[in-house]
């Protein structure tokens, strides 16, 4: 979203893709923890439809983390387009946290997802 001031053009991202971006750069987010946390703050903004309108421009395992983390901070509300996007789309199972260890991950079937970590957000 572009903003005007009287110094020129802001940009300024919308809260679906700040979501992408937060499961896409785990890390330089502050982890996965830090990421749930911050997802949960945002959750009540995102729209639904525009989060699946993004995936389509974003790497596919970033919409499965993306569905996952909002059901771990009970945004399941927010989920539905994405979710079937994922489906539509997802041929392979991905970690949650990519550089994690599978050892005793558990499966979530819904986002194809192994969720090879506990997510803790602050709440």
């Amino acid at each position: 979203v572009i903003f005007n001031t009287p110094r020129g053009h802001l940009a300024v991202s919308t809260p679906e893709a700040t979501a992408f971006d937060l499961v896409g750069y785990l890390k330089h987010a502050g982890g996965i923890d830090n990421v749930a946390t911050v997802l949960s703050e945002l959750a009540e903004m995102l729209e639904p439809v525009v989060l699946a309108s993004l995936a389509l421009l974003s790497p596919v395992p970033w919409a499965q983390r993306l569905g996952y983390l909002l059901e771990q901070v009970r945004a399941n509300d927010k989920t539905e387009p994405l979710a079937r996007h994922v489906a539509d789309v997802v041929n392979e199972t991905t970690l949650l946290v990519p550089r994690a260890p599978a050892e005793g991950a558990l499966h979530d079937a819904r986002w194809r997802l192994m969720a090879n970590v506990q997510v803790e957000p602050d709440l």
